[in-house]
C-alpha cells in the first residue's frame, strides 16, 4: 500500500512534473526505503525516463537532505521562544529563507 501511495502521490503528482520542468539535467534521489524499491515504483520511474541517483542503503551521512534536516532542527531549537504551532514554524522557515512559497517552475523558452 505504501508503495502505491508513493507512486501515485509523490512520483506522479510531484516528481514527474518537476522532472519535466528540469529537463534532461534531473536526477532523482530518494532514501532507498522499501516502498521506493518495489517494481511499480521502478516501472514508473523508467516509464517517465527519470534517472535515480545510486547511493548505499542506510547511509544518512552521505545524504545531503539529512544534513539539511539537521541544520533546520538546530535553527528551530535555537529560536527563542520556539515556535508553538505549525503556522509559526512555517513563518520562521520562510523568514529565514529556508523554504519558499509555492512557485511555478516554467520550462525556459528555446531561442
Amino acid at each position: 500500500m505504501a508503495d502505491q501511495i508513493y507512486r501515485d502521490v509523490i512520483l506522479e503528482q510531484h516528481v514527474r512534473l518537476f522532472r519535466v520542468a528540469m529537463d534532461a539535467e534531473f536526477v532523482f534521489m530518494d532514501n532507498n526505503a522499501r516502498p521506493h524499491l518495489v517494481s511499480i515504483v521502478i516501472e514508473c520511474l523508467q516509464s517517465e525516463d527519470i534517472t535515480r541517483m545510486d547511493w548505499p542503503v542506510f547511509s544518512p551521512d552521505l545524504n545531503p537532505v539529512e544534513h539539511v534536516w539537521e541544520m533546520l532542527g538546530r535553527r528551530v531549537a535555537a529560536r527563542q521562544p520556539p515556535p508553538t504551532c505549525l503556522l509559526e514554524l512555517r513563518r520562521l522557515l520562510q523568514m529565514s529563507g529556508v523554504i519558499f512559497p509555492k512557485i511555478r517552475i516554467k520550462k525556459p523558452k528555446k531561442s
